[in-house]
Order: C-alpha cells, then structure tokens, then sequence
C-alpha cells in the first residue's frame, strides 16, 4: 500500500501541482483547502497519514496554527511546511512549532522527494516499532531511567505508595512519565498480578462519562443492544488509574467521589449496586488547588484523591537525567531495530540536548532520539541529526537559507562597545579582565561581578545564549532567570 500524503493548501493551483507531483513519486494524495480541513482529516481514523505537506499561510486556520492543534492532540505525523518566504524568522518559527522539514516555494521536485522520502521513513519507523513494554507493569518499573536526587525522591515516594493502597496523586507537566510512574506503582504492589486500567478523563465524551466509567445495562440507550461493564468493572481487584483527571468534568466529578467514597457502582439502567475492590492513583499536569478556586474542581474529591501525593519534576529541572535517557533509548531503539546504525552519540550533540528547555519533557526527548536514530547514517548521533533542536536552541544556519552568512564577532579582538548595566557601571570597557575591587579598594558585591561576567559572556559569543550558559556552567533557564534578576535586558541576544 502507497503512502498516503495530506496536502494543505489554499491555492488550488498549487494543491495540484503538489498532487501531481506526489503521484509521479508513487504515494497516493488527500487535499484540503485550509487548516480547519487539515485537522478534521487528521482527526479521522480511517485516514492515517504517513506525511503533511501544509502551507503556512492560509486565511482560515494558518500553518502554525495547525502545528500547535496537532501537538494539543498528540499527532505526530511529520509535518512539511510549505512557504514563499525563505526568512530566518519565518524558518524558526515553523521548526520550533514541529515542522520536520521547511521547503521554499517552488519547490524542487528532488528535494520534494527527499523530504517526503525521509518524512515517510520516519512514520513507518514510528508504527512498526514494538510497544508493549511500555504497557507490562513489571517491564514499567525496571525501565525508571533516571539518575539525579530529584527522581530519587521520586522513587522513593513509589516505593511507600506500593506499599499500601491509599490514592496517589502524580502531579506533573505532560510527558514527565506519571503513567510510567503509576505502572510502577503497580507492579510493585500486592496487586501486580491484578488488572491496571487506565482511564483519560480528557478524552471522554461528556454525555458518556457515567457509561464509560459505570457500565450500562443493555437498553439503558436508545438503540444500545450490548450491556457493558465500565472501567470500574474492569479494574476490580487492581488499579484504576484516572490520567488527566483535572480535565473531567464538575458534575462527573460528583458521581465519582460517591463512587470512590462507597466503593461501589451503579451502572446506567441497572437498579443493582455492585461492590468494587479497587486502588485509585490519579494524575493531572494542572494546578487543581487553582481548580478549586476557579469552580472547576470539587474540593472534596481533591482531597479523597490527594491522599499521597507525588510531584514529578520536569525534564528540565534534572538535566543531569538527558545523558541516561539519551543512552536508555539508543539502546532501546538499536534492539528494536538492527537497522538503526547508531550506537552512541557525541559530546557536542549531547551538549545540545543537554541546553535544550524540553517543554515536551522525556516524551520529547524520546521522540527526538527516534528521530535522530531513523535519519543518522553513522555510528553515532551527530548536532546534525537533531535539526528541530539546533533550530530551537542555537536557531538555523544562515548558510542553509538564501543570502551570505553574518559576518561573525572576532573573539580576539577587543572591539568591545561600552555598555552599562547594574547600577550604571561600565562593564566591557576592558574586555580582558574582571575587576575585583571598586574605587575604594573594597571588593565588589558578587551580585555586580556576576552580572559583569554575564553581560560579557554574552558580547563574547554573540548573543548565543546556549553557548553562553554552557560556557558558564549553568543552565539555559538560570541564565534567563539572572538576566531578568541583574535587570541586563536583552541587547545582544540572538534569536534561538
């Protein structure tokens, strides 16, 4: 079966000139005229796409508009945008939002056909690459790849949790690994051999919430013909696991807190009550303490189900954890595919992922090392292979885009302009050397020294803020958090 390519356009002229163009390349096309089109075909199950070619400006819904929506519901077809204008700015822009790979219009035939060829070898990895570990509980938690004291805290939170069956809350960013964490949770507990049901309470229809969770009796609908148990039925005797429950809705709240209070159920239609056996553990990447505020979150349930809880740290809060889940999933990638060439990867490029924010978390980061892993070449991950994260954390090459590059700074020269930051003091008027003590003879606040060195640092390597905080040894975070404390603004910085 030929792949199949979703092309978003507004032009029709251009729609088919990409169709034709994808069919003399052998993969079969679907068109849309807008972004509003784009996401109800990707929403559709019997049209999964292999690859995205997407126009960035459309007059309904634009081209990153369309990115942002498709992260929100975790597609992660690659994406190739398509645009007129070639702009360093624009360029970022789209990588930053997940753009795969960025075509100028017109668009080359050959290097059409790359991008697509290396967009589709990317899906068929992503679909034919083995899962189930990640669903086996007892695999769950030995697979805990983490190694700063944060996450072990966290694994030591685990462990009293599996020790009884009070309700645990898993507080964390998405993609930081709460459903990991709770599989652990159960795979270490009296319940292992038990079922563990997962339920996503932001994926339920209102109008199915009291069916999905309960069960029904046959005939409790209008033409419902089949009885069902519900996932409370389901996870007796072991764990339910409510994912994203700040997403449920107040008045489904209500019925599950009776549930969870009574220990038993109701199904829609039935006039029996049915007793469950079952241990919750709930996780949520929202503030529900400002859900209760705001209405949108009962208190009492807050409290029925923050009996334990566990808050999980993100990825870039332990940075010193990238280097063992960087290795974890080359390791893991290499067996699952003996194509993949890649056993390692090099300084530089762990540097890289090292200086990014990851605002995606581990799933990011696992995705990011997939990637890498489907297009590297060598033995070893390169800065090259990780093209979306150069663009985000260094910006893009100006070599790969039209015009000559900027003529870069000569670090030895000191041609340094005179700027002035705390307090008025000049404070790269002598680029060689840091003065210690002030007119007086006294030493000079550390404040003032450090804010110095920063605002030097940062004229010494252009405004390239990864490489400044790699230079200084702290993280791209921190620096942005001393910038705005030492009130240097952002003269300077380029754009990353």
């Amino acid at each position: 079966m030929s792949a199949q390519i979703l092309i978003v356009d507004d032009d029709p002229v251009q729609r088919r000139l990409l169709e034709g163009a994808a069919n003399r390349l052998g993969y079969s096309a679907q068109l849309c005229d807008g972004g509003e089109a784009a996401l109800e075909a990707m929403s559709s199950e019997t049209a999964p796409f292999d690859a995205i070619l997407l126009d960035l400006v459309m007059p309904d819904i634009d081209g990153l508009e369309v990115m942002h929506a498709m992260r929100e519901r975790d597609i992660e077809t690659p994406v190739i945008v398509l645009t007129a204008q070639g702009g360093i700015e624009v360029v970022i822009s789209a990588m930053r939002a997940g753009a795969f790979d960025f075509l100028v219009k017109p668009v080359a035939p050959e290097r059409l056909k790359t991008a697509l060829q290396s967009a589709v070898k990317v899906t068929s990895r992503q679909t034919g690459v083995a899962t189930t570990s990640a669903h086996d509980p007892a695999i769950a938690a030995r697979t805990m790849v983490a190694g700063s004291e944060a996450m072990d805290r966290v694994r030591g939170l685990m462990r009293k949790a599996a020790a009884s069956d009070i309700p645990v809350l898993i507080e964390g960013e998405s993609g930081t690994g709460k459903e990991l964490i709770a599989r652990a949770i159960q795979a270490e507990s009296a319940r292992r051999k038990k079922p563990f049901i997962v339920v996503n309470c932001g994926a339920i229809p209102e109008n199915l919430i009291e069916s999905i969770l309960f069960g029904h009796e046959k005939g409790a609908f209008t033409g419902e013909t089949e009885k069902h148990t519900g996932k409370f039925v389901e996870a007796d005797g072991g764990t339910l696991f409510l994912d994203e429950i700040g997403e449920l809705p107040v008045e489904a709240q209500v019925k599950l807190l009776r549930a969870i209070q009574e220990g038993e159920i109701e199904p829609v239609g039935s006039r029996t009550i049915r007793k469950v056996d079952i241990r919750f553990i709930s996780a949520t990447n929202r503030d529900l303490i400002e859900g209760i505020k705001a209405g949108r979150f009962r208190e009492d349930l807050f409290y029925r189900l923050n009996v334990f809880p566990i808050l999980v740290p993100p990825l870039r809060q332990r940075d010193t954890d990238i280097p063992v889940l960087v290795r974890h999933f080359i390791d893991m990638y290499h067996r699952e595919e003996r194509s993949f060439r890649a056993r390692g990867i090099s300084p530089r490029a762990l540097a890289l992922l090292q200086s990014h924010d990851w605002p995606g978390n581990i799933r990011q980061l696992q995705n990011a090392i997939f990637r890498a892993m489907v297009l590297c070449d060598g033995d070893v991950l390169e800065e090259a292979d990780f093209p979306q994260i150069q663009a985000q954390v260094h910006g893009i090459d100006p070599k790969e885009l039209s015009g000559p590059p900027e003529r870069a700074r000569d670090p030895v020269r000191n041609d340094f302009p005179v700027e002035t930051g705390v307090r008025g003091q000049k404070l790269l008027a002598e680029p060689d050397a840091l003065k210690l003590l002030d007119t007086s003879g006294n030493v000079r606040p550390l404040v003032e020294i450090e804010a110095e060195a920063i605002a030097f640092a940062i004229e010494h390597y252009g405004g390239q803020m990864s490489e400044v905080a790699r230079r200084l040894g702290i993280g791209r975070s921190t620096l942005y958090r001393k910038l705005k404390e030492y009130d240097l603004g952002h003269a300077g910085i380029a754009a990353e």
